[in-house]
């Protein structure tokens, strides 16, 4: 029988979390200005948004879109910072839950892991 987890979402929208993950989603976006308008008015922006998570009514924001060259050019979809700061909240709570289901040879998005340790792996 499968485990089962409750109280999930009351750990998202708790303001610690939501704290965090504000940490987690500023981290190298300190000189974009959406990350630095939402640190300005942290406490509200963060009040804000545990309030629209608490009611349901929170709806993402729209994704902006631009290219990189790295080296060849790609077109990368990026969501609103204040979306980022809700991603990390989720991923805070679920992380540790999902990653105890992967088999030890998943790589990818996962502490520890990663691109280089799959190489690594590959060529032992």
């Amino acid at each position: 029988m499968p485990k089962v987890f409750d109280n999930l979402y009351s750990q998202v929208i708790d303001f610690t979390n939501l704290y965090e993950a504000w940490h987690r989603a500023a981290k190298g976006k300190r000189g974009n200005p959406a990350a630095a308008s939402f640190e300005f008015n942290l406490g509200d922006e963060l009040l804000s948004l545990q309030r629209e998570l608490t009611s349901q009514t929170w709806q993402p924001g729209e994704y902006y879109s631009f290219y990189i060259r790295d080296p060849k050019k790609r077109l990368v979809s990026a969501a609103p910072f204040r979306d980022r700061v809700v991603h990390h909240a989720l991923h805070n709570v679920t992380e540790a839950i999902y990653d105890n289901t992967f088999i030890g040879d998943s790589y990818a998005n996962r502490k520890g892991k990663g691109t280089h340790a799959a190489l690594d792996k590959a060529q032992a």
